[in-house]
């Protein structure tokens, strides 16, 4: 790339572009906050809304509560579910509970959730490429339990079996390393010729831009810092996408103070990105400290331009908080509630 061959001893910072928010958290973050301006504390929210501690603990300060399961919120009030999506069974146990909710599911994870459900319709055993126990894979999973079996990697595909190998689609996380999972999609294809693949990218426009942004700057940068938390897959695979790159080290922190000052030894060069769901803010301090240290110098470097919104959860549209008090009503057979 033009421009990136440092002067002998001058110490710079290279900074990914993009980096941060994608449009799916931009649109889950908002819709918390708009409808706890909408609607008033508290609003619930199952799983954290984004993988991001600074995110949810600002959240928190605004009347948000973050619960791990659906029975924790108690009838009459609003739950929102995550950016990683969930299950149906999640919906069902939201109506059981007489609760009014709010999907802020990623339009791009309700994207696989559909060919998730097209493929079981059409009776296609669905291998879905993700990492065990993450929200969004527990989410797909769920759209259809006896079609999918998760592969985790290269190393899970010679356990894999299926009814009938010319039925066979794969379907992946949206949040994975693209480079890690086309070799598990190469294993797959050896192992099964007629593997059908899904329609279009599964794995996040945002997270294909942040991974190559850190390609670009991987082999001039020693040390490569990146912002975010360590329950976000995307932020960890930048961390593993800049080391693959050339970088000599790279590491994951949520805040510049976790910065170890003896990471900077011997270091002209350093790359600074962010995952998908870190503010800006948490970016900033991080560059305002590597400028105390003499890195003064930033240069941008851009893989792309992001142009994508997404329009916010249609619920909020709605009168939510009526809606819950109605359910209530209806299980204890008053009628609901009306303001004089």
């Amino acid at each position: 790339m033009e421009g990136m061959t440092p002067s002998p001893g001058r110490r710079r910072v290279l900074l990914a572009a993009p980096r941060g928010y994608c449009a799916g958290v931009d649109r889950a973050v908002i819709a918390v906050e708009k409808a706890l301006e909408q609607y008033g504390a508290p609003i619930y929210v199952r799983h954290e809304i984004v993988h991001n501690k600074y995110v949810v603990q600002t959240l928190e300060k605004k009347g948000a509560i973050f619960v791990e399961q659906t029975e924790e919120v108690p009838e009459g009030n609003i739950v929102m579910f995550s950016a990683h999506g969930v299950a149906p069974t999640v919906h069902e146990e939201a109506e059981r509970g007489r609760l009014a909710t709010i999907d802020a599911t990623c339009p791009l994870v309700t994207k696989v959730h559909k060919e998730a459900i097209r493929y079981a319709k059409d009776d296609f055993d669905i291998l879905l490429i993700g990492h065990e126990g993450h929200e969004e894979v527990i989410g797909t999973s769920g759209e259809a339990p006896d079609h999918i079996q998760l592969v985790d990697g290269p190393g899970d595909v010679a356990k894999v079996e299926v009814r009938d190998p010319s039925r066979v689609v794969w379907l992946s996380q949206t949040t994975l390393s693209v480079d890690e999972t086309m070799e598990t999609v190469g294993a797959l294809k050896d192992k099964f010729p007629l593997l059908v693949s899904p329609p279009s990218d599964d794995i996040c426009y945002a997270t294909q831009n942040r991974q190559l942004a850190v390609k670009q700057m991987g082999a001039e940068a020693e040390l490569v810092i990146v912002v975010g938390s360590r329950n976000s897959s995307n932020s960890k695979r930048l961390v593993e996408v800049a080391k693959l790159a050339g970088s000599r080290e790279a590491y994951l922190v949520d805040f510049a103070a976790e910065i170890d000052e003896a990471w900077l030894e011997g270091v002209e060069t350093v790359g600074v990105t962010s995952g998908a769901s870190v503010p800006e803010i948490l970016v900033e301090e991080v560059l305002e400290w590597l400028s105390q240290r003499g890195y003064e110098d930033v240069e941008l470097v851009k893989a792309a331009e992001e142009s994508i919104t997404f329009s916010l959860p249609k619920e909020l549209r709605r009168d939510l908080r009526a809606e819950a008090a109605t359910l209530v009503a209806e299980r204890t057979g008053r009628g609901a509630v009306t303001e004089a």
